[in-house]
C-alpha cells in the first residue's frame, strides 16, 4: 500500500497489495450545463473530460484510494483502518490485482487525470471541513463519472455544511450520541448484499455508536441495524430502526456508508473485514447489488376498485380476503355486512335474522374491470352492538384450486343462512367448492360440493376466522376461529363456564379451541380429492382413532390448536412453513391474579402443535384456571408444559399437548412483552417489571392480519415485481395504522417453528402507505404471480362496505441491481 504524507501526517511504506478483482467500467459523464456554486464554475466540465475511470483487462490492478484528512488531530483509528484494506487485498480467492493508495492531500480531487485512476474512494476522515469547494467539485465530478465511495465511522462527521456531501454519506450524526465502546447486536436485514451476505443474523460486537439526527431509513438502503435494546444509546436514540449501514446509488456512482469502525480494534475483526469487503466489491464495481430496494419513493401504492354505484356492491362487499390466480386475476371477498339493498335484521324471531350477501368479485388486471361473480347466502349480516348482537359469521374464505386453470374449482368458507337453528341460536361453518366459468368469469352455484361443515354458537359474537392456503402437496389448510367472549372473564383467559345459551357455553374457549374433539379455534389441514371428499395427510396433531388418546375425542382434522381468530393464514410454499395471526382477548393491562394482557399474535409453525389459547399466550405465559360452582375465584396456574382441559364443557382429551411459543405477541404495553419468573416459572405480570423483546411494534386498538412470505422468481419478466432483497420476508401487519405493526421480518431457520424471536423487521409503512389518503384498515394482501402486492383496505366503518373500501396494488419501480450487467466485465477478461 502506498501512503502518500500531506499536513505533518505519518508516512507509511509503500505497499504494493492485491486481491481478485474483475475488470470495471464507467461513463464518462459530458459538461454540466446547469449554473455552478463554485468558485471555478468550470471545474466540474474540465474534471469530467479528463475523468474516465479505469476498466482494466485481465492481470491490471483495480485501484482504491483511501482518503483520511481531518481538519483536527487524525483518529487513531487511521491506521487500523488502512492496515485493514491493506489486509482485505492480501486475502480473497484471486489476491494480487488490488492496490490501494493513502492520502490526506484533498488535492487529488481537482486532478482528473489523477483521481481517475481509483475504482473507488474510501473516506477515513474525521469531522470538518477537509475539502475545499474545488475539491469537493472534483469529488462530485468523480461520482458522476461512476465512481465508487466508500464511509467508514467519522465520514459522516465530514464536510458538514455541504448538503450534497450530506446525500452521498446519507445522514448526520446527532448531537447526543454515546462516548464509550458498547457491545451490541446488529441486525443483518440484507441477506444478498455482499457486504452482508456472509454475517450471522445477529451479529455481536462492540463498538462507539452514532445516533442520527434525521433516521436515513427510506432514503437509503439499510443493510444493517443496531439493536437499541443490547445497548445504552443515550439521549439521541433513535428507537428500534437505528441503521448502521446502507447504501444508495447517487449522483451516477455508488455509495456506502457504515457507521461501525469508531474503534481501532473493529478494523482486526475477521467480519468487519468482510464486511468492508464487499462494500468495496459494490462501489468499486466487481460484483452487484440492489440498493434501491427499500426506498421508499421506488413503489407506487394505486388504488384499482372505485366506490360502490348507489344501491350495488357492484365494485366491493364487505372487505374480507383475497387470493390471486395464475393468470393474474384477483379473487376477493365480501363478508355479508349491511349494504343498500339487504335489510339489518336482528331480532331471532325473524326468519331473515343476520341474513346477507357473501359476495365474490373479480379484477381482471388486462382489462381493469370489476366482475361480480357471485353471492351466496349468508349469515352474518346483524349490524353493530354489543356481542350478543354483532356477528362475524359470514363468507370468511377463499383459495383456488392448485388446478385451476384447467378445473375452475374455487373453495368458499361460509355460513350458509339456511343452516342456522334460531332456537338454539347454533349455526353451520362448511368449507365448500364451486366451479368457475373462465369464459363469463361467473361462478356456478349449483356445482357446490361440501367438503367439511361442523357446528358454531352463533349467539354471542366473535372472531370467526376464515383464512385458507395450500401447501407443496395440495393439502388444504382451513383456519378456524374460537366464536367465545372474554368478557365473562375480564377480557383475560376466556374461560369461564358459567354462561351457556340453551346448554352451550358461549365464555369458555376451553370448549372449542382447547379442546382436542372441536374444530373450532383450529387450524385444519384436509386432503381435498376430485370426488368432492377428502383424506387426512399424515403428520396432524390427532389421527381422531388412537386408543391413547381416548378414542372419540380427538378430531384427526386438527394440524394446530389453540388459536383464537385466524382471520389470514398463509404457506411458503417452498418450506411448507404454515404462518398465522390471531387476536386475543380484551384485557387491556396485565393481572397478578389472571394472567397476561390481550396478546395478538403471530406464529410461525412447522409442525402439528398446541398454541396455547386459553391456557397459555405468546411464549409460555399462562393464565389462571377457573371452574365452577366459582369461576370468579383463581385456581392454579396453568401448566404450559402439561396443560390440562377441566372444564365441565370439555368432551375432548383431559390431558393435551405441550404448548409451543410463538414467535411474535403484542399488546397495549408493547411487543414481545416479557417478565420475570419466579421458581415455579410464573411471571411476574407487572408493568415495572416487563421487558419489550420485540420493540419495533405496539398495540393498542389491535387486529392481526398476517401476511405472506415473499419470493421472487428471477425467470419473471414483469417490471412490477418486488425486488429479490424480500425473498423470504414474512409480512406482518395490522387491522390498524398507527402503532400496530405493518412490517417485514427475517426469521431464523434454526428456531423458527420453536418460539425463535424474528431477527430483523423493517416497517412497510411508507411503501404501502397508511393514514387517511392510504391503505388504513389492512383486511388482507398477497403477492401476484408477477410480483406484484394486492391489498384489501376494509374502509372506515364496521359490518359493512363504504367509500374507502377497496382493491389497492402495490409495485416497484426502480429497476434492477447496479451496476448493470454489462458493466460487470469480472473474470472475462482475465480468462
Amino acid at each position: 500500500m502506498q501512503r502518500t504524507p500531506h499536513h505533518g501526517s505519518r508516512s507509511r511504506r509503500g505497499i504494493a497489495a492485491a486481491v481478485g478483482i474483475g475488470a470495471l467500467t464507467a461513463s464518462l459523464l459530458g459538461g454540466n450545463a446547469t449554473a455552478s456554486p463554485y468558485p471555478d464554475p468550470g471545474l466540474k466540465e474540465r474534471m469530467a473530460t479528463t475523468l474516465s475511470l479505469p476498466s482494466p483487462p485481465g492481470g491490471a490492478n483495480v485501484k482504491v484510494l483511501v482518503f483520511h484528512a481531518s481538519a483536527g488531530e487524525e483518529s487513531p483509528t487511521v491506521d487500523a483502518g488502512i492496515a485493514a484494506i491493506e489486509k482485505i487485498g492480501l486475502s480473497g480467492p484471486e489476491a494480487g490485482r488490488f492496490k490501494t493508495v493513502a492520502t490526506d492531500d484533498a488535492a487529488v480531487f481537482t486532478n482528473g487525470k489523477q483521481l481517475g485512476k481509483y475504482n473507488a474512494v474510501v473516506f477515513l476522515t474525521g469531522g470538518g471541513d477537509v475539502l475545499d469547494p474545488e475539491q469537493e467539485a472534483g469529488l462530485e465530478a468523480y461520482m458522476e463519472a461512476g465512481g465508487g465511495f466508500l464511509g467508514i465511522h467519522d465520514a459522516a462527521r465530514t464536510e458538514p455544511y455541504s448538503d450534497w456531501f450530506t446525500g452521498l454519506v446519507g445522514a448526520r450524526p446527532a448531537a447526543d450520541n454515546p462516548a464509550t465502546v458498547q457491545r451490541a447486536t446488529v441486525e443483518i436485514g440484507d441477506r444478498q448484499h455482499p457486504a452482508t451476505k456472509n454475517l450471522l443474523l445477529e451479529w455481536k460486537r462492540p463498538d462507539k455508536w452514532l445516533n442520527w439526527k434525521t433516521n436515513p431509513s427510506g432514503s437509503v438502503h439499510t443493510v444493517a441495524r443496531v439493536r437499541e435494546i443490547t445497548y445504552a444509546p443515550g439521549k439521541g436514540s433513535n428507537g428500534w430502526d437505528h441503521p448502521v449501514s446502507w447504501c444508495r446509488d447517487y449522483d451516477g456512482g455508488r455509495s456506502f456508508y457504515t457507521a461501525m469502525g469508531g474503534t481501532e480494534a473493529s478494523f482486526a475483526e475477521t467480519d468487519f473485514r468482510d464486511h468492508l469487503r464487499g462494500a468495496l466489491a459494490w462501489t468499486s464495481r466487481i460484483s452487484q447489488a440492489d440498493c434501491k430496494a427499500t426506498i421508499d419513493s421506488n413503489y407506487t401504492a394505486e388504488r384499482l376498485t372505485q366506490p360502490n354505484q348507489p344501491g350495488t356492491n357492484d365494485q366491493i362487499g364487505e372487505p374480507h380476503g383475497l387470493v390471486t390466480a395464475k393468470d393474474g386475476r384477483v379473487f376477493y371477498i365480501g363478508r355479508g355486512g349491511a349494504d343498500s339493498s339487504v335489510p339489518v335484521v336482528t331480532d331471532w324471531n325473524n326468519p331473515d335474522v343476520g341474513k346477507g350477501w357473501g359476495e365474490i368479485h373479480v379484477y381482471d388486471p388486462a382489462t381493469k374491470k370489476v366482475t361480480l361473480a357471485g353471492r351466496l347466502s349468508i349469515f352474518g349480516n346483524k349490524g353493530g352492538g354489543d356481542e350478543l348482537i354483532k356477528v362475524e359469521e359470514g363468507l370468511l374464505g377463499i383459495e383456488l384450486d392448485p388446478d385451476f386453470a384447467t378445473n375452475g374449482w374455487v373453495y368458499l368458507h361460509y355460513t350458509p343462512h339456511a343452516k342456522i337453528d334460531r332456537d338454539k341460536q347454533m349455526a353451520v361453518r362448511q368449507v365448500s367448492r364451486f366451479t368457475f366459468d373462465h369464459a363469463t368469469n361467473k361462478l356456478d352455484l349449483a356445482s357446490e360440493k361440501v367438503l367439511l361443515s361442523w357446528p358454531v354458537q352463533i349467539h354471542s359474537c366473535c372472531h370467526a376466522g376464515g383464512g385458507m392456503a395450500w401447501d407443496s402437496k395440495e393439502n388444504l389448510y382451513i383456519a378456524t376461529g374460537d366464536n367465545n367472549s372474554s368478557g365473562f372473564s375480564d377480557g383475560y383467559s376466556g374461560n369461564n363456564p358459567q354462561p351457556n345459551y340453551k346448554g352451550v357455553s358461549f365464555a369458555d374457549a376451553r370448549r372449542t379451541a382447547g379442546n382436542t374433539n372441536n374444530l373450532n379455534g383450529k387450524i385444519l389441514r384436509i386432503h381435498p380429492e376430485d370426488d368432492g371428499t377428502y383424506t387426512l395427510p399424515q403428520g396432524n396433531l390427532f389421527t381422531g382413532k388412537e386408543p391413547d388418546e381416548g378414542g372419540g375425542k380427538t378430531r384427526g382434522e386438527i394440524y394446530v390448536m389453540g388459536v383464537r381468530n385466524p382471520a389470514r393464514i398463509s404457506i411458503d410454499k417452498s418450506t411448507d412453513t404454515l404462518y398465522a395471526g390471531w387476536v386475543g382477548p380484551d384485557a387491556g393491562s396485565p393481572s397478578t391474579t389472571w394472567g397476561p394482557a390481550k396478546y395478538d399474535t403471530f406464529a410461525a409453525i412447522t409442525k402439528a402443535g398446541n398454541h396455547g389459547w386459553p391456557y397459555c399466550m405468546g411464549n409460555k405465559q399462562p393464565y389462571r384456571d377457573r371452574n365452577l360452582p366459582d369461576p370468579s375465584k383463581p385456581l392454579g396456574w396453568y401448566n404450559c408444559d402439561a396443560p390440562r382441559n377441566e372444564s365441565p364443557n370439555n368432551d375432548g382429551l383431559v390431558k393435551l399437548p405441550p404448548i409451543t411459543s410463538n414467535t411474535i405477541w403484542y399488546s397495549p404495553q408493547g411487543g414481545g412483552v416479557d417478565y420475570p419468573r419466579d421458581a415455579n416459572g410464573i411471571p411476574s405480570y407487572k408493568v415495572e417489571d416487563q421487558k419489550q423483546l420485540l420493540p419495533w411494534l405496539k398495540g393498542g386498538g389491535q387486529a392481526t392480519m398476517n401476511g405472506p412470505v415473499y419470493r421472487y422468481d428471477a425467470a419473471s419478466t414483469s417490471e412490477a415485481k418486488w425486488p429479490s432483497y424480500w425473498d423470504g420476508k414474512w409480512f406482518v401487519g395490522d387491522f390498524y395504522d398507527d402503532t400496530q405493526p405493518r412490517h417485514a421480518v427475517l426469521t431464523d431457520p434454526k428456531t423458527v417453528g420453536k418460539g425463535g424471536l424474528p431477527t430483523h423487521a423493517e416497517s412497510l409503512k411508507k411503501i404501502i402507505p397508511v393514514g387517511a389518503t392510504g391503505i388504513r384498515n389492512l383486511m388482507d394482501w398477497k403477492f401476484a404471480p408477477d410480483g406484484s402486492l394486492y391489498v384489501l383496505d376494509y374502509g372506515r366503518g364496521f359490518f359493512t362496505s363504504d367509500s374507502k373500501s377497496a382493491l389497492w396494488r402495490v409495485t416497484y419501480k426502480g429497476g434492477g441491481p447496479t451496476p448493470a450487467a454489462a458493466d460487470l466485465a469480472r473474470k472475462a477478461a482475465a480468462q
